[in-house]
């Protein structure tokens, strides 16, 4: 038997065939298209990404058996996708493009609406580290409502989707929401009962409280946990537009990051079932952290504590950081060194600096490339800060610039940004540590994404952190993760006769398929350099906010 694994990331959706093991046996990808109008404001189209979705499905089931295919499962970025009344895209864009209906998820338009819901202190801000993001949807939904007019778009909204429950919803017509979006995005407060609901009053305090008309139908009355069966399976539709049969099993979605999360959970345990003081990051564009917990632990900065958000019965802490891949790409494409790197087909130009800094290190005879930086230090928050500050207005900082333009030189802004990308690590697992008075304490790091293909991240993070750092020999857990998802739900979709003791459960899923791990130790002969190095980058966020202090005094 197989299961598909579909991921919707930011530029790209990936479809994988996942045998019941979790080995990966086929990928495929399409590029999805992102309008970038203006400064901040990042649009998608609905219609473009589920067209892609099922072409990539349909390549990696071709040549096989459809009946064969026991259940799909989806996940994908945290954006907003608006429908109109008859379930058609509802431009979110200024100008009015009917296609373009998704709000990305790294949109910033809504920083004013974000100011304002934070001055209201509302009570379900606590479960958002105290702050709400404007990455989040009710300060978009509230952005929606104020700027665009009201007779020709918020009166034809007909539905309000996070991008993951937009695909179950095209692929089985249920309009359920997942657990792991409305708790983590949209302010859904979940309870260990499950008896979750809307908090009307924060709806009213924020001016959206015509949302609640209908029974909150047009974001969500049916709130379901991550794995489950959606809906009756595919549509008829749907399964013809896939090369599917029609009810074949659909899984309540995650998040991407969840779904790396949920993929990578289990990975190099001695005992997948047991889940706690393993850090999970996903990095990529931008990079999560996630933890779990059998405790309700509050930590200013981090999003949560979200209940049953990725494994059922486990609260899920949530850090991250805003930009780290693009960051890394964006330090080597703006350097002026950054065309005379040697970079073909196959060879990318971090693996063109990672060989130059060991040439570097070497010519300088130091014993590890970390003492490169040692009058190099960089603060990363280019694009804001998610956590542990949860400051979105923070920018970027570097000390120790030259005159020098040279590829040595663009190496050593490389590694030192690599270097506080890993401090931004360290910050995040610190203020969870404190913050639970020792309960949170990370004992191992899992990470996985496209950072994870870099040997010299992997070493940095373990360095820093002095932790293990453990990467999968499968190449891409997101999409194992949301075979997991579908793999649950086939076998939740069964009559009880049928149901296997072992495999009726997403936590049953996780322990099946989880991959081996391999393993990145850290070199303790570096942590005297590197904890000097933190306290510098902690200086450095101290002083961007005392500069930005003494910029607003009055002459």
């Amino acid at each position: 038997m197989y299961f598909i694994g579909v991921d919707v990331g930011t530029g790209s959706v990936r479809a994988a065939l996942v045998d019941n093991t979790g080995r990966i046996l086929k990928k495929s990808t399409k590029i999805i298209q992102t309008w970038n109008p203006e400064e901040n404001f990042y649009q998608q189209s609905s219609e473009d990404i589920w067209r892609s979705c099922c072409k990539v499905v349909r390549e990696v089931t071709e040549g096989v058996p459809s009946e064969k295919v026991k259940g799909i499962g989806f996940d994908a970025t945290c954006s907003l996708v608006v429908v109109d009344n008859d379930g058609l895209p509802l431009s979110v864009s200024k100008n009015g493009e009917r296609e373009q209906n998704v709000i990305l998820w790294m949109d910033h338009r809504a920083k004013k609406e974000a100011d304002f819901i934070n001055t209201t202190n509302h009570r379900v801000l606590k479960y958002v580290g105290g702050k709400i993001s404007l990455e989040m949807e009710t300060p978009k939904i509230l952005w929606l409502k104020n700027n665009l007019p009201k007779n020709t778009f918020w009166q034809r909204v007909g539905r309000f989707f996070d991008l993951p429950d937009f695909l179950t919803w095209k692929a089985t017509n249920a309009i359920s929401r997942s657990l792991c979006t409305v708790v983590c995005k949209w302010t859904y407060c979940a309870e260990q009962t499950l008896d979750g609901y809307w908090d009307r009053s924060y709806f009213e305090e924020i001016g959206l409280d015509d949302l609640s008309q209908n029974n909150w139908s047009k974001i969500g009355n049916e709130i379901i946990e991550p794995g489950q069966p959606c809906g009756n399976g595919l549509t008829e539709n749907a399964a013809r537009e896939m090369g599917l049969t029609v009810g074949t099993p659909v899984a309540t979605s995650l998040i991407d990051a969840h779904a790396g999360g949920l993929g990578m959970i289990g990975v190099g345990s001695k005992n997948p079932t047991d889940f706690k003081h393993r850090l999970v990051m996903i990095g990529g564009t931008s990079t999560c952290h996630m933890l779990l917990s059998d405790q309700e632990v509050f930590v200013d900065g981090v999003w949560g504590p979200y209940y049953g958000a990725m494994v059922p019965g486990l609260w899920l802490l949530e850090g991250g950081q805003s930009a780290t891949g693009k960051l890394i790409d964006h330090v080597i494409n703006t350097h002026p060194a950054a065309k005379h790197l040697n970079v073909t087909d196959g060879v990318r130009a971090e693996d063109c600096l990672n060989e130059l800094l060991m040439k570097m290190t070497t010519d300088r005879g130091l014993d590890a490339i970390d003492r490169l930086t040692e009058d190099f230090h960089v603060y990363p928050d280019f694009h804001g800060n998610r956590s542990p500050v949860a400051d979105p207005t923070l920018k970027g900082m570097m000390v120790g610039l030259t005159l020098s333009v040279d590829q040595e030189n663009l190496a050593l802004i490389y590694l030192a940004t690599i270097q506080a990308l890993c401090y931004g690590t360290k910050h995040i697992i610190e203020s969870m540590k404190e913050k639970s008075g020792g309960s949170l304490n990370v004992q191992e790091i899992l990470l996985c994404g496209g950072l994870s293909q870099n040997w010299v991240f992997l070493q940095c993070q373990a360095n820093v952190t002095a932790l293990p750092v453990r990467t999968s020999t499968e190449d891409d857990p997101v999409l194992i993760g949301s075979a997991m998802l579908a793999a649950a739900a086939s076998t939740l979709s069964k009559s009880p006769a049928e149901l296997h003791p072992r495999s009726s459960s997403l936590r049953d899923a996780i322990a099946l398929m989880a991959s081996d791990a391999r393993t990145v130790h850290p070199s303790l002969d570096l942590q005297a350099y590197h904890k000097r190095k933190y306290s510098v980058y902690l200086e450095m966020l101290k002083h961007q906010k005392m500069y930005k202090t003494i910029m607003s005094r009055n002459p």
